[in-house]
């Protein structure tokens, strides 16, 4: 619902809030806009001059802006997101309810609505997604001078002049990319096409995910990226900033759900105490489930336990480094596939990666294990009984079995999940730990059985 009227004083008094000192800047302006409740944040936005108001909603960090947009009167919203470059739009739009978003999409010029319009009927983490159609283009029959007239007089409107795409005159399919640098230093009435960069432009499709753009951008050393239909015409560019921006917010979520949870969506401090529950108590409970089959795999072997109380001792010991051996192999895993190192084909040579990596790991470790219970028995602060050497022998085993379980499994979670088209971040270190840990359990013990069984068991 919007407010047709905001309060003027309240404005007045948020606006001085946001322009309190000498010469603030617009991240400056919107760290206090964002400590500013929605009913306040609107009018101080409102009051703001239009250039200044804009700077403020085309950036990303300002937080509930759709909300905001929502409270401010419909033709004043509408003025801004028609200053507003196409895809911070698009993305606003995204968060709003769409009765608002409805009414607003109404009000905005026909050549900005058919702009949202396009732009929001791609996926969201694609190349056109996130693209900008705000970009400099001539054609390939003009001049250096005229290709400079055009950018003086389109530079304000245009997300950025650093590149200058050149098409063809008759397909207006994308031929040459210019950059600025060499354009300045071209001779006025050279060609265009005589200050081209050599070669064909690097480009990208509209559905392309946005972490193969971001590695196009990273390998060329790009500023902006621009994208193609399948006959070479251009519908827009993706910037670095635009894939800096996207790329934080899909690391954020990952790290979060890589803790045990589901993605928040906000800022932290937004989210409400009932949100946090549920974001939370969900992961929290599976896990927890998870962990009741490790009591269940304690019960099974309770006659043991009975038998050899010592074993007990060093179940904590064997449960963290299987835990952490999967959490370990399922980090680097995660991050390769994210990174486009690893493919999904890949997994066979990852599993012959880590069988022989776990098996050392589990024998280092096993080793320390093995030496700590000969120290504590040489030196007298535990008596581990008479077959004390069988106790050892029985933890170095078990420490070779369970760490390089934890590494197969770890490793091979996030290819079977992407192989069921889930996020690979979902196989969390948690979830990794627990499932390690019920498996460990009974490596162990039947590793005891094994080796203790006609003596102490």
């Amino acid at each position: 619902m919007y407010i047709n009227s905001l309060p003027m004083r309240a404005g007045h008094a948020a606006l001085n809030l946001i322009n309190e000192g000498r010469g603030i800047t617009t991240a400056e302006r919107v760290e206090r806009l964002n400590a500013l409740d929605i009913e306040e944040a609107a009018p101080a936005i409102a009051a703001l001059p239009l250039q200044k108001a804009v700077h403020v909603l085309s950036r990303p960090e300002l937080h509930n802006a759709a909300a905001i947009l929502a409270r401010i009167p419909p033709e004043h919203a509408a003025k801004l997101l028609n200053a507003t470059a196409n895809d911070r739009v698009a993305d606003i739009f995204l968060e709003m309810d769409d009765d608002v978003r409805e009414h607003l999409v109404g009000l905005l010029d026909n050549a900005t609505r058919l702009a949202i319009q396009h732009l929001m009927g791609y996926p969201p983490r694609t190349a056109g997604g996130i693209m900008t159609t705000e970009f400099v283009s001539v054609p390939d029959t003009w001049t250096v001078a005229q290709t400079l007239d055009h950018v003086r007089q389109v530079e304000r409107s245009r997300e950025t002049v650093y590149a200058i795409y050149v098409l063809d005159s008759v397909t207006h399919a994308l031929t040459h990319v210019v950059t600025l640098r060499r354009l300045i230093n071209g001779a006025n009435d050279a060609s265009i096409l005589s200050v081209a960069q050599l070669g064909e432009p690097v480009t990208a499709r509209p559905l392309m995910k946005q972490e193969d753009v971001a590695r196009l951008i990273r390998k060329h050393n790009l500023l902006a990226l621009p994208v193609v239909q399948d006959d070479g015409r251009m519908l827009g560019i993706v910037t670095v900033d635009d894939v800096i921006d996207t790329m934080i917010a899909d690391t954020t979520e990952d790290a979060q759900k890589f803790g045990g949870m589901e993605a928040l969506g906000k800022p932290y401090m937004l989210i409400g105490f009932g949100g946090m529950i549920r974001k939370r108590a969900g992961w929290l409970a599976a896990l927890f489930l998870g962990e009741m089959l490790t009591a269940s795999a304690m019960q099974h072997f309770e006659g043991e336990l009975e038998k050899a109380v010592v074993l007990t001792l060093f179940i904590p010991l064997i449960m963290s480094s299987g835990g952490n051996s999967g959490s370990q192999a399922t980090s680097l895993i995660i991050r390769a596939l994210a990174l486009g190192e690893l493919k999904l084909s890949d997994w066979w040579r990852v599993l012959l990666r880590e069988l022989p990596t776990g098996i050392v790991l589990g024998a280092i470790l096993g080793m320390v294990g093995f030496a700590r219970v000969v120290l504590w028995q040489t030196i007298g602060l535990y008596d581990y009984g008479p077959h004390w050497q069988l106790v050892g022998l029985t933890v170095f085993a078990a420490l070779i079995g369970i760490v390089t379980f934890g590494s197969m499994a770890g490793s091979m979670l996030p290819f079977i999940l992407q192989k069921l088209r889930l996020d690979p971040a979902s196989a969390s270190a948690p979830f990794v730990a627990t499932l390690v840990d019920v498996t460990g359990l009974v490596i162990y013990f039947s590793v005891a059985l094994a080796i203790l069984s006609g003596t102490l068991l």
